[in-house]
């Protein structure tokens, strides 16, 4: 990560909120903060509840949020985005217990500005969190490898309701993804190896399904689920679904 030697003012006036899975390993990361006497106020929870509540009562600059939060697995994640939603001056880093692949992809690809993981030293908090807060994002070079490499893998395309429930199965979203991409009937039931009698049956439970009358809408459709994702990129055609990618990185 670069090194600033102004962090250290950044730092006096920023908000943080620790959101640990454990009441202890909160409180134990807040003490490590507010030792450096860097930090306007530091407050720690174990709860998801205190968020929320948190972000009611005034602004706050970043959030340091366990990935396993409230004992369930990828709650973190989901509540990371919360915290963005409700409040998208705030900025949040991921709590890692083992920084893999996959664990930094998607801490990346729900926004976060950055990963911490608990075997790194607790010395080195106070710059974490004081380097987001100035923009920058924390990973490090293999946490970053990671990010780049997932970049360049086209993510399946997702079709889902509001409450993340897949609306399609996987051999109509092949029929949505080749509509997508701009294909006939005739040309996706070649690239599928189906009829174009098949095809147009599906096209027909998949507009069924989705409540739309043509391919455009199809389309459109499709390009607002994109809009949704955390890896979103405006500039894509609605086939082409990357990961979030970090706007301005630099490695520590």
């Amino acid at each position: 990560m670069g090194n600033s030697d102004s962090s250290g003012e950044i730092g006096r006036s920023i908000r943080v909120l620790i959101a640990d899975n454990h009441p202890m390993g909160a409180q134990l990361l807040a003490d490590a903060l507010r030792r450096s006497h860097r930090f306007g106020s530091v407050l720690a929870t174990h709860r998801a509840a205190d968020v929320a509540a948190r972000l009611t009562d005034g602004p706050l600059d970043v959030a340091l949020v366990s990935a396993d939060f409230e004992g369930e697995l990828g709650r973190g994640l989901r509540l990371a985005q919360e915290i963005q939603i409700a409040s998208s001056d705030t900025k949040v880093v991921m709590l890692l217990d083992i920084p893999d692949r996959d664990s930094v992809v998607q801490a990346f690809r729900a926004g976060c500005h950055g990963v911490f993981c608990r075997a790194r030293s607790a010395k080195e908090l106070p710059k974490c969190i004081a380097c987001v807060h100035a923009g920058q994002i924390w990973a490090n070079s293999e946490e970053l490898a990671f990010v780049l490499a997932a970049l360049r893998e086209p993510q399946p395309l997702r079709v889902v309701n509001s409450t993340g429930v897949p609306l399609l199965t996987k051999r109509e979203l092949a029929v949505v993804q080749c509509v997508a991409e701009g294909l006939t009937n005739r040309e996706a039931a070649a690239q599928l190896n189906l009829s174009e009698h098949t095809v147009k049956n599906y096209m027909f439970r998949i507009f069924d399904k989705l409540g739309v009358s043509s391919r455009v809408e199809l389309i459109l459709y499709v390009a607002s689920q994109l809009q949704s994702e955390p890896g979103f990129n405006s500039g894509k055609h609605p086939s082409e679904v990357l990961g979030n990618a970090p706007g301005s990185v630099s490695t520590h």
